[in-house]
């Protein structure tokens, strides 16, 4: 098959190796412009498991920052990001913030109750007494779709599982919770958390779940199609995020995600989270389990009755998710790809 030369190949980081020296060597081949679009990077990555002197770590590190120099154009996802560029490599990136894909969007309450009718298969936790009811949601005889007033409140996190994420953090804001909760039940209700995802701490993590002894809190870890996870986001009453940022320079973009479903987040502390979660604005940011628990207790006070908190942060992420991805991309990016068409 006969490809055109391209003008530009544009090439995400990490991975750094080998894909940085591998799109180099192919952009010379054809005689192109190689863009970098910078997530995250890649020795810090490496450096969670092998140490930030490991030989390894060092050369992605080197790779990183000379193909990065080498590049016609650099995108980053912050402005920490962008001035870490400039000030330790010398290179000049353009900041393009993430944005959600459209399916992930607010969902209409029918869609809400199909979701839980079929997750209540899988999960015992979900299910109810009924033909046409499960923990969440209830379909009437005249087809009418409420949520259950004794429902539970419904947390929801997104994690791969590894080193950069910290669920003691949560856990141990879950067992604050279930004390407040054993002393005064008239005031809170009951938690669902549910944490979607796969990775190599789940395990370890689960164990340790089932030695919980919580009589008003329940973790269920679940694994998703595509089509649904944007709709349990869309269900929930709150997302809580663990990511820390290997470089302390990218966003998490399960919190992108949460936005364009319109669920507030809270979520954990690093130097460039302020870029995306706005603390008092659109959710809340913490530092420790004891912070994370407080703010909890206070979320789901008076449950199922939204604080105002919650009615100011929904409101507050109207304005996030009518910007999407595509949207973002022929506004942001296409201009820099554009450029490199007129000088290839």
């Amino acid at each position: 098959m006969f490809i055109s030369r391209p003008s530009a190949i544009l090439v995400q980081n990490p991975p750094s190796v080998p894909m940085l020296p591998v799109t180099w060597l192919a952009c010379k081949v054809k005689r192109c412009d190689l863009i970098v679009d910078w997530h995250n990077y890649g020795h810090s990555i490496l450096a969670l498991n092998l140490g930030t002197n490991n030989f390894l770590v060092r050369m992605s590190k080197v790779i990183e920052e000379n193909f990065g120099r080498r590049a016609f154009a650099n995108l980053c996802v912050t402005e920490a990001m962008k001035s870490d560029l400039q000030k330790n490599w010398k290179i000049s990136a353009t900041v393009l913030y993430d944005r959600p894909a459209s399916i992930f969007r607010p969902a209409p309450l029918p869609d809400r109750h199909a979701l839980f009718m079929r997750l209540r298969e899988h999960y015992p936790v979900l299910a109810s007494t009924g033909p046409d009811t499960n923990l969440i949601t209830e379909r009437f005889a005249d087809g009418r779709v409420h949520l259950r007033q004794d429902r539970p409140g419904l947390i929801v996190s997104s994690t791969s599982w590894t080193k950069d994420e910290n669920f003691d953090l949560l856990l141990d804001a879950l067992e604050f919770y279930n004390e407040q909760r054993n002393n005064d039940s008239n005031k809170y209700p009951p938690l669902l958390v549910v944490i979607t995802g796969k990775g190599p701490l789940k395990a370890d993590y689960e164990a340790l779940i089932m030695l919980k002894d919580w009589q008003n809190v329940e973790v269920c870890t679940v694994w998703l199609e595509t089509e649904d996870y944007p709709k349990l986001l869309a269900s929930a009453d709150l997302g809580v995020c663990l990511h820390t940022s290997s470089s302390g320079l990218d966003l998490p973009m399960k919190v992108v995600d949460m936005f364009g479903c319109g669920l507030p987040v809270f979520a954990y502390k690093f130097p460039c989270i302020g870029e995306l979660v706005k603390h008092g604005e659109n959710g809340l940011v913490f530092e420790t389990c004891q912070e994370l628990g407080y703010q909890i207790a206070n979320w789901f006070e008076g449950f199922p009755e939204k604080s105002p908190s919650e009615y100011y942060f929904r409101q507050n992420l109207e304005s996030f998710q009518k910007v999407r991805w595509h949207d973002n991309w022929m506004k942001n990016a296409l201009p820099i790809l554009t450029n490199s068409s007129k000088t290839s």
